[in-house]
């Protein structure tokens, strides 16, 4: 694909491009107050039905592993348009699921469908150049936590017209605007790049033997687990152990939001001022940061909304400016496979979020000591692996 120039046409991308980050993050989020009334429709446990978020991030880490070196040969239009039908096939079965195990069957299905949408930022890296795409990475984890934190909200008014199911016939209908949208915008492109190296598979090993790029990816990939993890957990956190009703949840997951907001504007300055090392240590102290304040606001004045809240209003901070910068960074390795690229970074982070998340809300601790413990372990192995980064470009500096 050629580069977005036509000053008309961009903001249009940018808009289905954010379209898909919301589609994205939708079917994880929006479901999320309807835990509830879902596992007494089903006749299962509340963190069995929790568990099915977990189930549908592992799923979409395997589709994503197939979309990326796909879109490289056979274009971004075609898997997009494709996954999209899938996923709207796959909502439609959950919407209609009588039993639970047929509901986790189409949720794999929405999976399955779902990991076109992490084509977006392959779509990134073909249609936009230089400083615009580390800003327009900035802008979707920033929309991604915005939509994340509006999605609960929008999912209880859902669930009080419509049920549980009402989440799922409202992705159908993004889903078709979405596909609308790239049909239009988006002209189809192919390429056998694939081959040039000897096949799908050998790509994978080309771009994975890469030490930096799957340093940079699994950074990204931990900071997202933090996140992932608070949201799969947060249902039974206020629901269940405080509780709040599903309105107050909602609510108070707008407080989520406003942090990705500012933690947007902060990457946005720092973006401008730092270098990218910098930012991606800062962002790791703050994640560090909010493990350590979580576990003292804990323990001394017990569990509350507001102990839980200000360390991931913290934690937040600290992870949207680690992942744009890391995943530019990423990108920026292997430019001629960014689709292959795209598909290792996805795996990674949706298999990350999935395991560790599973791992959490299996756990016999109590969850709030877990997730801190998770943010205080995910932060020191990123900035482990920024060192491993740092002393590679200067071996490579002194080669050079």
């Amino acid at each position: 694909m050629t580069h977005a120039k036509n000053t008309q046409e961009k903001p249009l991308i940018v808009l289905l491009l954010m379209t898909m980050t919301l589609l994205g993050v939708f079917p994880l989020d929006v479901v999320l107050p309807s835990f509830p009334d879902m596992s007494v429709y089903f006749q299962t446990s509340p963190p069995d039905v929790a568990l099915s978020v977990s189930v549908f991030a592992i799923s979409l880490a395997f589709s994503v592993m197939l979309v990326g070196p796909l879109s490289d040969r056979w274009g971004r239009k075609k898997l997009l348009l494709g996954g999209i039908a899938i996923a709207a096939i796959g909502a439609v079965g959950c919407a209609v699921s009588s039993e639970y195990s047929w509901f986790l069957f189409f949720r794999v299905v929405q999976a399955i469908g779902c990991g076109s949408f992490s084509l977006s930022q392959a779509l990134v890296q073909d249609l936009f150049i230089g400083h615009e795409r580390q800003r327009l990475r900035i802008w979707m984890v920033t929309g991604s936590g915005v939509f994340i934190s509006i999605s609960p909200l929008l999912g209880t008014w859902l669930q009080l017209q419509f049920g549980w199911q009402g989440s799922f016939y409202v992705f159908v209908t993004l889903a078709v605007f979405g596909g609308l949208s790239a049909c239009l915008l988006l002209k189809e492109s192919s390429s056998s790049r694939t081959a040039s190296i000897g096949g799908f598979f050998r790509v994978y090993g080309y771009v994975c033997s890469d030490a930096r790029f799957m340093s940079y990816w699994l950074i990204s990939a931990l900071a997202f687990a933090c996140h992932f993890s608070f949201i799969v957990t947060s249902p039974n956190i206020f629901m269940e152990n405080l509780p709040l009703s599903p309105y107050e949840f909602a609510w108070t997951l707008l407080l989520y939001g406003v942090a990705y907001v500012g933690g947007g504007g902060v990457a946005s300055v720092l973006h401008r001022h730092l270098q990218a090392n910098t930012q991606i240590i800062i962002g790791l102290v703050l994640i560090a940061a909010s493990g350590v304040v979580m576990l003292w606001l804990t323990h001394h004045f017990g569990l509350s909304a507001a102990t839980v809240l200000i360390s991931m209003l913290i934690c937040t901070i600290g992870t949207t400016i680690v992942r744009p910068v890391v995943n530019c960074a990423a990108m920026n390795i292997h430019p001629q496979y960014a689709g292959t690229s795209t598909s290792v970074g996805a795996v990674l982070i949706f298999m990350c979020g999935g395991v560790i998340s599973a791992v959490i809300n299996l756990s016999p601790e109590d969850l709030t000591t877990t997730l801190a413990l998770c943010f205080l372990t995910s932060s020191f192995a990123g900035l482990g692996l920024n060192a491993l980064i740092i002393q590679r470009n200067k071996q490579a500096l002194d080669i050079g």
